[in-house]
């Protein structure tokens, strides 16, 4: 099957919607359609420096998705990129997808002359750890979060 890494259009709200309900199911997340509607105006907005891809198949079902967006980063007076989601439907795993939409990510990066990606996953997501330990550099950060409400 071909795979084809591209941004989102318009006319990919309903399955971008469909697979984004499935990235926060799987982590448990409430959200909610005006959640993702604020989701999708980002993607959709250039000035709000949060961008998506998708991974569509030959048939033009979406199958995938990824968001990011730059960050600074002081200490080396550079920019890199955050990688914030990336899902791949259940029934499509195990076809590189999520390889491609890294790969994908990777070379946007090296396009906008950033320093690196970075991203976060939980610390049981072993199937994705496994694909990440592939492609990329554990770190030996630890995260840490304060909630400030909504």
């Amino acid at each position: 099957m071909a795979i084809t890494i591209r941004q989102p259009r318009q006319t990919d709200r309903a399955a971008w919607d469909a697979l984004y309900q499935g990235y926060a199911a799987f982590y448990k997340t409430a959200q909610t359609a005006a959640m993702r509607d604020t989701v999708w105006s980002w993607l959709m907005d250039d000035s709000t420096q949060v961008y998506g891809l998708v991974a569509e198949d030959n048939n033009g079902a979406l199958l995938g998705l990824a968001h990011y967006r730059p960050f600074a980063r002081p200490l080396s007076a550079s920019t890199g990129g955050f990688l914030d989601d990336l899902f791949v439907s259940p029934d499509a795993r195990g076809q590189n997808i999520s390889d491609a939409l890294i790969t994908a990510l990777r070379d946007e990066g090296k396009r906008r002359g950033w320093s690196m990606i970075r991203w976060i996953t939980a610390e049981d997501n072993y199937r994705a750890r496994a694909v990440y330990d592939r492609l990329a550099e554990k770190t030996k950060w630890a995260t840490y979060d304060i909630k400030l409400g909504t």
